[in-house]
């Protein structure tokens, strides 16, 4: 009964657009109350989960993004993606992919990353005879797959989740090649809608050109080398390789590229600020209604529900995604990887999956829900920037779920993708 309640709850004041943190602090705090608890157990819990010593490293990450998206450094890793893929047929839809993936290894974050693409590629997509919802598309699911090549600070949230024994740097190693592999599949995806409606072909600009817009970007590009470079020589923690990266980027910006001044410092300041602020309220909140779960004996019902229904690890795999893909079209990322990891990390262990793939596996899973609505924050970002309404983005982007739903399906039933890397640092 209790456990139906909160659920309930939940459900109505996310319906009724109560924000996430607020839906699930309602909803744990309604059950409490109607088990007889004491409240302030509840802010107990909430205060506990964002206490973790490695969250420490969210707002640090948040901020390093928003320097790099106010400073510049995006305008130069789009202009080696369009002298490495703008060639191909309708190649502005490979630059971006391309772009999305370099700023991903520098920033970590979706929101970030279409925010900086979509202002710098968006207009000159458009101006280039391209659909505007093609390019909403292209930039939105791109965006993802900043959240599998490193750093990543939802992977941070997640081995908080996961407990003692889930390594970050390995988490950081074990989404280089699903990254990859993700925005390879988005490039083909693109390639194939931009033939499909006539898009034109781009000219290679020659070596040269190349290799001064590789030259002008290494500096930026660095941030990712020294980041996962520290991590996993031991030279600093994740915590400190984010302020490391912080530095970093200030030193760059402010000293070599000379394309920030005290204000767009103080704007990224700000914004990272209010970031940091929603993902740790959210946090927060999500581990109290966690422990509610726990408390309820939410994870083992759910486990045996899914065990009843077959036991099979290709389909309890294949329902753990689709329970994930469908939580994360009405849910935002962080409290769903606060929420899941402890009910589902047991049962893929027991079919011995790796905490590590599964982290991966969920970062993907539930970065397609952030482009998937009714929630779909970064699809939402991406139409506001394109001046699309997302109707009709949704109408247009099924090859690109199609090549995303293909990149999940790999990273789960094939280990080494995510795995071979992590196996050789062991």
């Amino acid at each position: 009964m209790e456990l139906a309640v909160l659920v309930i709850v939940l459900a109505l004041l996310l319906i009724a657009g109560v924000p996430v943190a607020f839906s699930l602090l309602g909803a744990t705090l309604v059950t409490f109350f109607m088990m007889d608890l004491p409240p302030v157990a509840v802010f107990q819990r909430m205060a506990g989960g964002m206490s973790v010593f490695s969250l420490m490293a969210i707002p640090f990450f948040v901020f390093a993004g928003e320097l790099m998206h106010r400073s510049g450094i995006a305008g130069r890793l789009v202009r080696v993606a369009e002298a490495a893929f703008g060639r191909s047929r309708g190649g502005l839809g490979q630059v971006n992919v391309g772009a999305s993936m370099l700023f991903g290894a520098v920033s970590g974050s979706a929101i970030a990353s279409v925010s900086a693409m979509g202002s710098t590629l968006m207009p000159m997509m458009k101006e280039r005879g391209y659909d505007a919802d093609y390019a909403v598309n292209v930039t939105s699911t791109s965006a993802i797959c900043g959240l599998l090549i490193p750093p990543s600070h939802n992977m941070i949230i997640y081995a908080a989740a996961a407990g003692v024994g889930v390594s970050i740097g390995e988490l950081f190693v074990g989404g280089i090649v699903p990254g990859l592999l993700t925005g390879a599949a988005l490039m083909v995806a693109a390639w194939l809608v931009a033939v499909r409606r006539g898009y034109p072909r781009g000219a290679f600009p020659g070596w040269m050109a190349f290799l001064h817009a590789f030259a002008m970007a290494v500096p930026g590009l660095m941030t990712a080398v020294i980041i996962v470079g520290g991590v996993l020589g031991g030279v600093f923690t994740a915590v400190e390789s984010s302020a490391v990266a912080v530095i970093y980027t200030v030193l760059v910006a402010a000293l070599l590229y000379r394309s920030m001044g005290p204000k767009a410092f103080l704007d990224a300041a700000v914004q990272a600020v209010k970031t940091t602020a929603m993902v740790l309220l959210i946090i927060g909140s999500a581990s109290a209604f966690g422990w509610m779960l726990a408390l309820l004996e939410a994870p083992s019902q759910l486990a045996g529900l899914i065990t009843t229904i077959t036991d099979n690890p290709i389909l309890i795999l294949l329902i753990i995604n689709l329970i994930l893909l469908v939580l994360g079209t009405f849910m935002d990322m962080s409290p769903l990887i606060v929420i899941t990891t402890p009910i589902f990390l047991p049962v893929v262990t027991e079919l011995g999956m790796d905490p590590v793939q599964f982290g991966v596996v969920m970062m993907l899973n539930l970065g397609i829900g952030l482009v998937t609505p009714p929630v779909g924050s970064v699809l939402f970002v991406g139409s506001a920037i394109g001046k699309v309404p997302v109707e009709e983005t949704v109408k247009t982007i099924w090859p690109f779920y199609g090549a995303l739903f293909v990149a999940l399906m790999a990273v789960t039933y094939f280990p080494a993708l995510s795995m071979g890397l992590v196996n050789l640092m062991r």
